[in-house]
């Protein structure tokens, strides 16, 4: 029994460029292991500079478009749907790089939130993004760029390592909010005030003091942080007078996964998947392509569709390719 790669119907393979980042095993171990990676320059400073002028000039200096709607106002969402740089923030190659070894191959892009946070404002209690946006599978994952310094005086995220293996404790106030099946766990009860800054009201702080104490994340511009979506993780508001702590903070799921969401926004049956864009591979499902241009790059099928090889046991009960 043996197989031809040449005519399997989906083989992926990674994109060569010259400056594409390639994730090291250790790496994505530690993303595993703790639930987070961060990875040090990964977006260059001219790249960084594009967005940190096109927050300024675009998004603080004028007015905001209702697209964009947020409770927060240091904050603002979905900006890929109306804007291009967001777009091509949300599809920037080297973070698809890392994303598609970390859930990849196939990679769908979700959101975009810009944050703002100057002096004085910001901040955001303990939570799991998995609460807010539901994938079925569960392969959620935040990507947080760091446009400016960000360190615990400006705000920057603390994470609980080793947190993503909770499952996602649902809110009361929430009823959407179950990535796993209701009454499958014995245990799982509902919590309140996830997102709440103080940490008595938060009842989420229950399960952080489980752990050792969160530790901060220090990012210089351009660096990037990816993290599951069960981790638990926060931000306190910017206690500095004069520095701001801006933001470039996407999400993404494997292209594989069924997404019932739409940031609050209706949708024509019963899954969105068809309002998000295919970054990288290929899927089965429905998705968007970049409404400004973007490239991406995806994988193509054989050409004569035949199906990928199977493993297989022979007469001797030895496995292989059939």
């Amino acid at each position: 029994m043996g197989y031809n790669l040449a005519t399997m119907a989906y083989l992926p393979r990674a994109v060569e460029r010259a400056d594409r980042y390639k994730v090291k095993v250790d790496e994505y171990i530690h993303y595993r292991r703790e639930g987070y990676l961060k990875v040090e320059g990964l977006v260059s400073q001219a790249d960084v500079a594009k967005l940190y002028e096109w927050a300024i000039e675009r998004w603080e200096d004028k007015p905001q478009s209702a697209a964009t709607w947020s409770p927060n106002p240091s904050r603002v969402h979905q900006l890929h749907r109306v804007d291009p740089v967001a777009e091509w923030g949300l599809l920037h190659p080297r973070i698809l790089d890392v994303l598609e070894a970390l859930i990849g191959p196939d990679v769908l892009a979700l959101q975009t939130m810009l944050f703002h946070n100057p002096p004085g404002t910001g901040g955001q209690g303990w939570h799991q993004d998995s609460c807010y946006i539901t994938t079925y599978p569960d392969t959620l994952i935040g990507a947080w760029l760091a446009l400016d310094p960000a360190d615990e005086e400006n705000g920057c995220l603390w994470v609980v390592p080793g947190s993503h293996f909770e499952p996602i404790y649902p809110p009361d106030a929430i009823p959407y909010a179950h990535v796993q099946a209701v009454n499958a766990f014995e245990d799982l009860h509902e919590v309140q005030n996830v997102s709440h800054l103080d940490d008595e009201v938060n009842t989420l702080t229950q399960i952080v003091r489980k752990y050792p104490p969160p530790i901060p994340v220090r990012m210089a511009p351009g660096d990037v942080l990816f993290f599951d979506g069960h981790i638990l993780h926060r931000s306190y508001p910017n206690r500095t007078s004069d520095r701001w702590r801006r933001a470039f903070v996407c999400h993404y799921c494997n292209a594989r996964s069924w997404v019932p969401w739409n940031h609050g926004a209706p949708y024509e049956g019963d899954s969105a998947n068809y309002q998000h864009i295919l970054a990288r591979g290929n899927t089965h499902l429905p998705f968007a392509k970049p409404k400004f241009g973007t490239e991406v790059h995806l994988y193509e099928p054989s050409r004569d569709g035949s199906p990928p090889p199977r493993m297989m046991g022979d007469l001797e009960g030895n496995m292989g390719m059939g």
